[in-house]
């Protein structure tokens, strides 16, 4: 077996690994037929808790390939945003923010687009508290003077707007979850 340098497997192959261990094959063993270390295969089980990932799939809202392809030609040609949007039977403003996140009239790429939505569509997304300082210690301030964690989301509008977030990167939260993920972090560091 080769040892060191971790080899990508291909989707084929990573089907077939889920496909042996839900049959109780060993790591040993699977990572015999695949000429793998058995702790790269322990690796890509491990990732996902053991359990088979499953398939990733758009969302019925999301634009498709063949559509930011149209966008694309569209914009080439100096069609207008309501244009496109209409053609599309869509609205102009999802053809605007389409446009708008992906580079703008003269840098948009279907392709590029297709693949960076792809991307930031994975899952898990961080926590607006593990990303903004100020506001984790807003609301460790809050629950260190005993504030229920139903009244901090409440209070939430006035510390994004202390802290400068702005209100698209805000998500709405349910009453303990700021609590929550302020108790995984501090445990975690």
């Amino acid at each position: 077996m080769s040892q060191g340098k971790y080899v990508e497997l291909s989707v084929a192959q990573r089907a077939a690994v889920w496909r042996r261990w839900k049959a109780g094959e060993s790591l040993h063993t699977i990572g015999r037929a695949f000429d793998r270390p058995h702790t790269s295969i322990h690796c890509l089980l491990a990732h996902h808790g053991g359990i088979v990932p499953a398939l990733r799939r758009r969302g019925l809202l999301a634009l498709t390939v063949t559509e930011r392809e149209e966008i694309s030609r569209g914009m080439a040609s100096g069609s207008s945003i309501r244009d496109l949007a209409k053609s599309l039977e869509r609205a102009a403003s999802t053809v605007s923010r389409e446009v708008a996140r992906h580079g703008g009239r003269p840098e948009y790429r279907a392709h590029e687009a297709d693949q960076r939505a792809w991307d930031s569509a994975l899952r898990p997304k961080r926590c607006l508290l593990a990303i903004h300082v100020k506001l984790r210690k807003m609301v460790a301030s809050k629950l260190i003077l005993d504030w229920s964690p139903a009244t901090i989301p409440a209070e939430e509008n006035r510390l994004f707007r202390l802290c400068a977030i702005r209100p698209r990167q805000h998500r709405a939260a349910s009453k303990s979850t700021s609590a929550k993920n302020l108790r995984f972090r501090d445990s975690r560091e």
